[in-house]
């Protein structure tokens, strides 16, 4: 080869690197084994290159420390890139350090929060303080992703705001509690954080009060005996205008302040409103084998008080197979943790469509009177379990034109108001609603059982009631961890621990052995030849 060939060689391979760096940007091959495609954007994502007019400017606002020392970071510019690479330029991404630009004031103010993580360096442990989150711009309007540590449901974050942005519109979710004796930012903590961080924002409603049209949907937890005509007409009012609805309600009142007396709620017209509607909630409760664990007091040999934990069949754990895959809400079903549900019936009028979403499991039993919720008298719980043993309906979504609970009665009036509730609407729009027989299925009970599930479900159904039909897809695309209450048997259960346990004590140490035993005898087989080809000296 001469020298001049060498050179060409060297120019071109130079070359052709230079512009392999150029479009590798452009580019985008990754190969993901995850069950629900958690590391590669849905095609919602891709082609929201489409609705976009302007162009939108994601920044990333990530400190130098973090990434250095963590590497989700990294992934997360690898989803961001992926979101610029497909957009056709309607989307610039652009990844900042606060500390470095001299911005720490300025994405403060935006809403991005500091957080602190300890470090250790060179035997030394310290403090420090880091950003992580996102801002999305377009045109005068902001979005801000306060702290983004987590793959989870970061893409449905993304899109979901890039389109109302686009949109012109705003994430509102209204809110009643029906329950006076319940407050929103107290007993529903959990699932306030979760719809603000979703960037809903969130507007109270008092029962009776007058419900928007304009809002994109309402979630009703309770009221089965405190909403009155007044405000069941207001709701009504707001579902033939075209508003969507999620009802958590229960048949059976359950005295969790106290020594959890359990007794038939008085209904004031919700639940026959509801049932109206398609979906009767019955006043009885459901107990199951695929149940959660209580901790509770009780009182000890001595007469002091013990702790203890048991398996509570009135705390119901949901598994994944059995959601309805074919619904927007629950496919790619994660399950549920369910507090003294109630049954319900479905029932839909002419014109709506009824659907179940999620079910209990086929051991299932029924609780419809003499109801017994104490953990310690456990013995009482299965009385009725062998005349009502088998699945049983726990959520439901309705769609379609609703007829009005209202359309031929007078409209109701409220002591000491003089003002005239509005007429109903002249035409009636389609609508949707969803069902659960829980009240408590939003509530603070979800600390005992760490049911993130719980907020991740009621996000997809706040999606599909908003009617984003493909957005609330996203929320499914993630990976999913089991968890380890899928085997409902105590019998199955015992055996797969007992299987468990050979494998790992027995089976595991002996394959070691064998394989240890097989490497040393063939060293030996080797050396062995290898002295029988060596001459002797």
């Amino acid at each position: 080869m001469t020298k001049k060939q060498v050179t060409i060689i060297t120019v071109l391979s130079v070359t052709a690197l230079i512009l392999g760096l150029l479009i590798s940007r452009r580019i985008w091959f990754r190969l993901d084994l995850t069950k629900n495609k958690a590391y590669t954007i849905s095609a919602v994502s891709r082609n929201l290159y489409t609705e976009i007019p302007d162009q939108v400017r994601i920044t990333y606002y990530i400190s130098e420390k973090l990434s250095t020392i963590h590497p989700l970071p990294g992934e997360i510019e690898d989803l961001l890139r992926e979101y610029a690479a497909y957009s056709r330029g309607k989307i610039r991404f652009t990844t900042r350090d606060p500390a470095k630009a001299g911005l720490v004031q300025v994405v403060e103010q935006l809403g991005i929060q500091p957080q602190q993580i300890q470090t250790v360096e060179q035997d030394q442990a310290s403090v420090a303080t880091v950003y992580s989150g996102i801002v999305i711009e377009y045109l005068d309007q902001l979005e801000v992703l306060p702290v983004v540590f987590s793959l989870d449901t970061l893409e449905y974050d993304l899109s979901s705001r890039i389109r109302s942005l686009v949109r012109g519109t705003e994430r509102e979710a209204g809110v009643i509690v029906g329950d006076s004796y319940k407050q929103w930012t107290t007993d529903y903590q959990y699932l306030n954080q979760a719809l603000s961080q979703s960037g809903y924002a969130i507007r109270l409603i008092n029962g009776g009060d007058e419900i928007p049209d304009t809002l994109p949907f309402l979630f009703v937890i309770g009221g089965t005996e405190d909403l009155d005509e007044w405000a069941l007409y207001r709701i009504d009012r707001y579902i033939q205008g075209g508003g969507k609805v999620l009802f958590a309600l229960e048949g059976v009142f359950v005295n969790t302040q106290g020594n959890l007396d359990a007794r038939v709620m008085t209904d004031k017209g919700l639940l026959a409103m509801v049932s109206f509607y398609g979906a009767t909630v019955k006043p009885e409760l459901v107990l199951d084998k695929a149940a959660l664990t209580i901790q509770y007091q009780t009182a000890g040999p001595s007469g002091g008080i013990q702790i203890r934990m048991a398996r509570y069949p009135h705390w119901i754990g949901i598994l994944e197979e059995q959601g309805n895959q074919n619904h927007p809400v629950s496919a790619r079903f994660g399950g549920l943790d369910l507090f003294w549900p109630s049954p319900l019936e479905l029932n839909p009028p002419e014109g709506v469509e009824a659907e179940p979403l999620f079910t209990s499991s086929p051991e299932a039993w029924l609780m419809t009177k003499d109801f017994t919720t104490n953990p310690d008298m456990s013995y009482l719980f299965e009385r009725e379990a062998p005349d009502t043993k088998g699945v049983k309906l726990l959520g439901a979504a309705l769609s379609g034109q609703f007829p009005s609970w209202f359309a031929e009665v007078p409209k109701p009036t409220r002591e000491g108001v003089t003002e005239e509730l509005p007429d109903l609407p002249a035409e009636t729009k389609p609508s949707r609603i969803i069902v659960i027989g829980d009240t408590d299925v939003a509530s603070q009970f979800m600390q005992y059982t760490r049911g993130q599930r719980n907020l991740d479900f009621l996000l997809q159904a706040a999606g599909w009631l908003g009617n984003d039909d493909d957005i609330i897809g996203i929320r499914n695309h993630q990976s999913q961890v089991g968890r380890l209450d899928k085997i409902i048997d105590p019998g199955k259960r015992a055996g797969a621990m007992v299987f468990s346990r050979i494998i790992n004590v027995v089976f595991v140490p002996l394959g070691v052995i064998v394989i240890g035993v097989f490497l040393t005898w063939k060293r030996r087989v080797r050396a062995g030849n290898a002295r029988k080809q060596t001459p002797e000296a």
